[in-house]
């Protein structure tokens, strides 16, 4: 069965979808260090008794951990998205380009 909507609802769908991606790989991106310093004040409170101590643990601890592989995942499901994104235009290029073929050919053959 072949897919009879437009190819630029194709792509609009995949640009949403990448859109929405990306924005969620970059909050998780840009609130890293506020949730490391949330850890590390965590810490702290809890009795480490340096700064430098209390940022070891949480490098180390399985909290931090998760909260970056949490980011790495969003990252790569947002460069699947973009990649999905390309795939779509090279489709539209592929056939845009058979058709000038086809043209091309026809009109030598006359």
């Amino acid at each position: 069965m072949t897919n009879v909507r437009p190819q630029s609802e194709l792509y609009r769908e995949a640009a949403m979808h990448y859109a929405d991606a990306d924005a969620a790989a970059r909050m998780l991106e840009e609130t890293k260090s506020i949730v490391f310093a949330e850890l590390v004040q965590q810490a702290l409170k809890a009795g480490c008794p340096s700064v430098a101590r209390a940022e070891l643990e949480v490098r180390a601890g399985q909290q931090y951990r998760d909260f970056v592989d949490r980011m790495v995942r969003s990252r790569t499901n947002a460069n699947r998205a973009r990649y999905q994104l390309e795939f779509i235009r090279m489709q539209h290029w592929e056939k845009t380009q058979d058709r000038a073929d086809e043209r091309f050919v026809a009109r030598i053959g006359t």
